[in-house]
C-alpha cells in the first residue's frame, strides 16, 4: 500500500484531467450499459405486445442511442487522447526524478551498480509504468462501472439467473489471484534478465575498440547470448503463466454462459423466464463478462507497471552515502591550504587503504603522490572532493572541515584533470565550456589558448564547432587532454588535481600537455598523482605511498639522496627509459 500511495502522488499535478477522464470513462462505460436495456425495451414492445411501440418511437430510441454513440465517441476520444498525455507526462516528471536522484547519489553507487541497469529502469520501466498511471484508473473505474450495473440491471431481470452467473465470480478470482502472483513474480524476473541484456551491450558498444584488438568478437557473442539465452527463459516462463491464466479466465467465461443459457432454458419452460429477458440477460452477461475480461487483461500491464515501480522506488530510496550537513556553509575567496588529519579509509568491503595520513600543504603548494598501484593515491585525491568519506579523521580546507562545506561549493572549488579523459558527445566549444556553463566564447577560446589547444582546435573541419564524437572519439588523446585541461582552466579552481594525466600519452604529445599542465598549476594548490617521475622533479614536496602509508617525504633531491623507495623507483623507470632510447 504504501509504493501504491507514493505511486497516486503523481497524479497530483494533474488532477483536472485526471477526473476528466474518469467522467469521461464512466459516460462511456454507461452508454454500454444502456444498450442491453433499450434492446429489452424494444424487444418487449415491438414482439411481446404484438409491435405495441410506434415506428416514431423507435426512430426516437434509435436517434437518441446514435447521439448518446457520438457523446461515447468524444468520451472515449478525451479518455484514449489525454489519458496517454497525462501518463506521459508522469513518466516525464518519473524519469526527471530518478535522474536527478542520480545526480545526487555518490560514486559507492556507481562501483556496485551497471550503466545498462540504470539506463533500463530509466527507459524500459518508465514506459510500463506510464501506462500502467494511464489505463490503471480508468480499466478499474470502467470495469467496476459496468459490473455493478450489469449486476443491479441483472437483478431486475432474473434474480436466480444472476445468482448462478455470480457464483463463478469468487472462484474465478481466487483463481487470478494465484496466477497474478506468479506472473508478478517471473515479470521481476524478466526485467531483471533484461536489464542484464542491457548491460552486456552497453558494456560491450562501449568496448568495441578493445573487442576489436584482441579479435574476440566470438566472447562477446557468447556472453551477449548466454544473457539473451536467461531473458528468453524468464519470458518462456512468464508465457506459460499466460497462457494458463488467459484460458482458464476463458474456460470460466464459456461455462458461465453455457450454465446461463441451460439454466434459462429451463425456467422458459416453466414460463418463469421470457424469452426477450433471456436475450437481454445473455446481453447483460456479455456487457458483465467484458469488464472482467478487461480487468484480466489489465493484469499482465499491472504487473509490469508495478514491478517496473518497485525497480524505480529502489534507486529513489537509495540514500546518498555524502550529503550536506544542516550547518554546512557557502566558501568564497579560497585560498587552497590542505590538511589531513589522522586520516583513514576504507570500503564497505576489505582493509584499510589510508591509515591515520597526515598531512599539511599550504596555499600554492605542489605536492607530488607516488609509488605502487594501490597505495592509496587516488584515493586521497578522490576524499578531497569528498567523491568517498573518510572513515575516520578530519580533511580540512582553509582550516574548515569540508563535512561543514556544502558539496557543490566544495567541488566548484577544485578542478581535476584525469588520465581518462571524458568528452560529452558535442562539439569542442561545448566540452571547454562544460567548465563554466555561463562562460563568453571570447573566454573560452581564452581557455583553449591557455591550455596550448588553440591552434589545433582551429585546424579541425569546423573548429570550435567541431563534433568530437562520442567520448572524444575524433579526436586524439593528447587533443581530448589539452580539452579536459581548457575547462579546467576556465573553470579556475584555487586547488588542482591532476591524476596520472599525461601517463597514457607518446611523449610528443606530453611534452605539449606537460607544458599547460604546469601553467595551469601555477598559483594553485596542487596535487599530482605521477606516473613518470620526471614530470615531478619542480615538486616542492613529494609523498611516497605504499600499503605502510606514507613512507616518504620531500623534494626530488632530498628523495634522491635518503636511496629510500623514491630512489629506486626513479632509478628503474630512468634505466627503462634509457633502454627505450636505445
Amino acid at each position: 500500500m504504501g509504493k501504491i500511495k507514493k505511486f497516486i502522488k503523481y497524479y497530483g499535478p494533474y488532477k483536472k484531467i485526471f477526473f476528466m477522464d474518469m467522467l469521461c470513462a464512466f459516460a462511456a462505460a454507461g452508454v454500454d450499459l444502456l444498450f442491453p436495456v433499450v434492446v429489452r425495451f424494444l424487444l418487449n414492445e415491438a414482439i411481446a405486445k404484438g409491435g405495441g411501440a410506434s415506428a416514431s418511437l423507435i426512430i426516437k430510441i434509435g436517434l437518441l442511442m446514435l447521439a448518446l454513440y457520438f457523446v461515447q465517441y468524444a468520451c472515449n476520444y478525451f479518455v484514449t487522447a489525454w489519458g496517454h498525455i497525462m501518463g506521459a507526462r508522469m513518466e516525464y516528471d518519473m524519469r526527471n526524478d530518478i535522474f536527478n536522484h542520480l545526480q545526487k547519489l555518490s560514486f559507492s553507487f556507481y562501483d556496485n551498480n551497471k550503466t545498462g541497469q540504470l539506463m533500463s529502469r530509466i527507459v524500459n520501466d518508465l514506459f510500463d509504468i506510464s501506462e500502467l498511471a494511464h489505463h490503471g484508473p480508468e480499466e478499474i473505474f470502467i470495469s467496476l462501472v459496468k459490473i455493478i450495473g450489469s449486476f443491479l440491471i441483472l437483478l431486475s431481470v432474473d434474480w436466480r439467473l444472476t445468482l448462478i452467473v455470480f457464483a463463478f465470480i469468487p472462484p474465478m478470482a481466487y483463481f487470478a489471484f494465484v496466477y497474478n502472483k506468479k506472473m508478478r513474480s517471473v515479470f521481476m524476473r524478466n526485467r531483471q534478465k533484461i536489464a542484464d541484456v542491457n548491460s552486456q551491450l552497453e558494456d560491450s558498444i562501449s568496448g568495441v575498440r578493445v573487442v576489436k584488438s584482441f579479435s574476440n568478437e566470438n566472447i562477446e557473442i557468447f556472453k551477449f547470448n548466454k544473457g539473451n539465452l536467461e531473458f528468453l527463459h524468464t519470458k518462456e516462463e512468464s508465457y506459460g503463466y499466460m497462457g494458463k491464466f488467459f484460458s482458464g479466465v476463458t474456460l470460466f467465461q464459456g461455462m458461465i454462459y453455457v450454465i446461463t443459457i441451460i439454466s434459462g432454458a429451463l425456467l422458459m419452460r416453466t414460463g418463469s423466464v421470457k424469452p426477450t429477458d433471456l436475450v437481454a440477460f445473455l446481453l447483460y452477461i456479455n456487457t458483465l463478462l467484458n469488464p472482467i475480461r478487461a480487468l484480466i487483461n489489465f493484469t499482465e500491464q499491472f504487473q509490469k507497471g508495478m514491478t517496473g515501480f518497485e525497480r524505480f522506488l529502489d534507486i529513489l530510496n537509495t540514500e546518498p552515502d555524502i550529503l550536506d550537513s544542516e550547518d554546512s556553509i557557502e566558501i568564497n575567496e579560497v585560498k587552497g591550504k590542505i590538511t589531513f588529519d589522522n586520516v583513514s579509509f576504507r570500503y564497505s568491503t576489505g582493509k584499510y587503504v589510508l591509515d591515520n595520513i597526515n598531512l599539511n600543504v599550504e596555499p600554492g603548494e605542489t605536492v607530488a603522490l607516488v609509488g605502487p598501484s594501490g597505495g592509496g593515491k587516488s584515493t586521497i585525491c578522490s576524499l578531497i572532493p569528498r567523491f568517498y568519506e573518510a572513515t575516520e579523521g578530519q580533511i580540512l580546507l582553509d582550516d574548515i572541515d569540508v563535512k561543514n562545506i556544502k558539496l557543490k561549493s566544495l567541488r566548484k572549488n577544485i578542478g581535476i584533470v584525469q588520465q581518462d579523459v571524458y568528452l560529452f558527445a558535442g562539439t569542442v566549444m561545448e566540452n571547454i565550456r562544460y567548465g563554466k556553463p555561463e562562460a563568453t566564447e571570447s573566454e573560452v577560446i581564452e581557455a583553449a589558448k591557455q591550455a596550448n589547444a588553440h591552434d589545433f582546435i582551429m585546424e579541425l573541419e569546423k573548429g570550435y564547432d567541431t563534433y568530437v564524437g562520442e567520448r572524444g572519439v575524433k579526436l586524439s588523446g593528447g587533443q581530448k587532454q589539452r580539452i579536459s585541461i581548457a575547462r579546467v582552466f576556465l573553470k579556475n579552481p584555487p586547488v588542482l588535481i591532476l591524476d596520472e594525466a599525461t601517463s597514457a600519452l607518446d611523449n610528443q604529445s606530453e611534452k605539449i600537455v606537460q607544458d599547460s599542465l604546469e601553467k595551469l598549476s601555477t598559483n594553485r594548490t596542487t596535487f599530482v598523482i605521477a606516473h613518470r617521475l620526471s614530470t615531478i622533479r619542480n615538486a616542492k614536496t613529494i609523498l611516497v605511498l605504499t600499503d605502510n602509508g606514507i613512507v616518504e617525504k620531500g623534494s626530488h633531491s632530498e628523495l634522491i639522496k635518503n636511496n629510500g623507495e623514491y630512489a629506486n623507483l626513479y632509478y628503474a623507470q630512468f634505466m627503462d627509459d634509457d633502454e627505450m632510447s636505445i
